[in-house]
């Protein structure tokens, strides 16, 4: 049963979660939106995550309405929701979230063996998608640079598709935290269209069994030189097509997935 009903677009409620929708107010706030039932899902398994919900009157009626039990919820409007929503067409239901990123120490001091760090990556879509990737190649976590896009913007949520939730992230780390990764035992390897080194050779010499953090850059400039500078070997995927050049996310989804095959089949 919903714990308020919200029929007002201006009340208080609503204005204080709106301003998850930009990264001044996510950095304040230390709150984030998760947004429609999968994203909420996913939120609602974290014990201690989710602060309250926002849902429309017919979700809440619906079988697909998630178990929010001990947890403010509120009833709202078609009109409501949209409001707190970041998308034009909202599924029904809007979860404030505390914030969910770790410290680098934190991840380092699960011996991590295989993590992908974004270097200026700032597209949120291709973020997310990162992030959902590493999580199904059994990732043990991705990291952010100072100029990489807010993985809890809205669009970055949601391409993630729960995975935000599954695995730990790290936000804002500078060129040095190649340096801490392979002081942590993890060979350092950057993607490079032009790397003297291809994927599939590296696979066949054995580099890809060790732990290992991809480094995966920008859209439009690929991994900044100061990066490939930190790099124990720069990698290229081969193209066996005429296309000059693969999607970040695609790049990376290649990278971590060879990794992980050589990893399973090496005993740790």
């Amino acid at each position: 049963m919903p714990s308020t009903v919200i029929d007002e677009p201006s009340h208080p409620r609503v204005r204080a979660a709106r301003r998850c929708h930009t990264s001044a107010g996510r950095a304040k706030t230390g709150r984030f939106l998760a947004e429609g039932i999968q994203a909420v899902r996913e939120a609602l398994a974290i014990p201690g995550v989710v602060i309250e919900v926002f849902a429309t009157r017919d979700w809440l009626a619906s079988p697909a309405a998630l178990d929010t039990t001990d947890l403010p919820v509120h009833a709202v409007s078609d009109e409501v929701l949209a409001r707190v929503a970041e998308t034009s067409t909202p599924q029904g239901v809007v979860a404030v979230c505390r914030d969910v990123t770790v410290e680098i120490d934190a991840l380092l001091a699960q011996a991590p063996r295989l993590v992908v760090v974004l270097a200026e990556v700032r597209d949120p879509g291709n973020a997310g998608t990162i992030i959902r990737t590493a999580d199904a190649a059994g990732a043990d976590g991705v990291v952010l640079t100072t100029s990489s896009v807010d993985p809890l913007g809205g669009k970055c949520v949601r391409s993630s598709a729960g995975s935000l939730f599954h695995l730990p992230v790290v936000v804002g780390q500078p060129v040095q935290v190649l340096d801490h990764l392979r002081d942590a035992g993890l060979s350092v390897l950057a993607t490079d269209g032009h790397g003297p080194l291809d994927l599939v050779d590296a696979a066949r010499a054995g580099i890809l069994a060790s732990p290992t953090a991809w480094v995966v850059g920008n859209e439009a400039h690929g991994v900044p030189p100061s990066y490939l500078a930190r790099a124990d070997h720069a990698v290229r995927v081969p193209m066996y097509g005429q296309a000059e050049s693969l999607n970040v996310s695609v790049a990376a989804a290649l990278c971590l997935y060879a990794s992980a095959t050589a990893a399973h089949r090496t005993p740790h």
